[in-house]
């Protein structure tokens, strides 16, 4: 039987929100939508200056960043039961590594936008849960955000949506999960792990 793995998105999921993608649209000139997707429609001369601007706000953004809170200790739980953690981002593998330097934040396993296919593609998923013997039916994909919850349903993994405290977007009912706080990962991927509900004491009036 395949392990069970724990896939997390990065920036708005194991970090606090960082990147201001309008003010990166701006600077680019794409004025609404995915930005990975618009720079695929671009010439090569324009992609290359676009992927400039990107993976530089991206580096300034990892240096400053933020962890959720139980960012680190929830990380260092599900891998201390078995469980291999991996992180799958759109953003360059410079700025990833940036924020697990930062942090010491160890995982098993990195999928960017440089290794191929992005979310909300199922390739990617597929590929770490390859990577790490894991059997997709039985793992997770953590995210902010609907490519990493359709990322998740295309390769047939367990779907947790991370909200923090924002108002549960349009697209939370996709989810099979949604949570506040990253401490709720593990009781999900271990429903042993919940905490027990005391009965009640049904005594018959008299």
């Amino acid at each position: 039987m395949g392990k069970s793995a724990v896939i997390f998105d990065l920036d708005g999921t194991l970090t606090r929100p960082y990147l201001d993608f309008d003010v990166i649209r701006a600077e680019i000139g794409v004025e609404s939508g995915p930005v990975l997707e618009a720079m695929d429609r671009m010439n090569e001369a324009d992609r290359g200056r676009a992927t400039e601007i990107l993976a530089r706000h991206e580096h300034q953004a990892a240096k400053q960043s933020t962890l959720y809170d139980g960012a680190a200790e929830t990380l260092a739980r599900l891998r201390a039961r078995g469980h291999p953690v991996a992180i799958l981002t759109r953003n360059a593998r410079r700025s990833v590594n940036v924020v697990l330097i930062k942090h010491g934040l160890v995982v098993d396993a990195v999928r960017t936008r440089e290794d191929g296919a992005v979310k909300p593609s199922a390739e990617p998923i597929l590929s770490i849960c390859a990577e790490l013997s894991a059997e997709p039916g039985q793992s997770w994909m953590v995210g902010d955000y609907r490519f990493d919850i359709e990322s998740g349903v295309r390769a047939g993994t367990g779907t947790i949506l991370m909200i923090g405290q924002a108002d549960p977007p349009p697209f939370a009912d996709q989810a099979d999960h949604v949570i506040r706080r990253l401490e709720e990962v593990l009781p999900i991927v271990e429903p042993s792990l919940r905490p027990r509900r005391h009965p009640r004491n049904h005594k018959a009036k008299r």
